[in-house]
């Protein structure tokens, strides 16, 4: 089961692309994902935060709904969240992780037995 962040109004997030070692301690997996990150302004950021550790403790996928620049509807995984309190109200920091479409693994054994012995 999936729970869901969606964006009801406002422009698509601006997904920055994330790099770098300590990104793979969080998004830790045996498949290839592309990581970004994207700054959303949330109503209660606090309970958006608090719904999303709820679902990671149930080992549940927390997700962000958002329309894309066609105006499709589409989503995309979250893996961590920290909520800003600023005084132009709550700014949601979210780090996001979706599968890598262009990548392609190919594994070969080599079975001769020249390297047995």
């Amino acid at each position: 089961m999936s729970d869901k962040i969606t964006i009801i109004e406002g422009p698509t997030p601006d997904f920055q692309e994330v790099n770098g070692l300590w990104i793979q301690g969080i998004a830790d997996s045996p498949f290839q994902f592309d990581t970004f990150f994207a700054e959303l302004r949330a109503f209660d950021g606090p309970a958006l935060v608090d719904r999303c550790r709820e679902a990671w403790r149930n080992q549940e996928l927390m997700t962000l709904e958002y329309r894309d620049e066609s105006g499709l509807v589409d989503e995309i995984s979250i893996i961590a969240v920290h909520c800003e309190e600023t005084e132009e109200g709550d700014v949601l920091q979210l780090w996001l992780r979706q599968p890598r479409e262009d990548v392609e693994i190919e594994i070969k054994f080599d079975d001769s037995e020249e390297d047995l012995f």
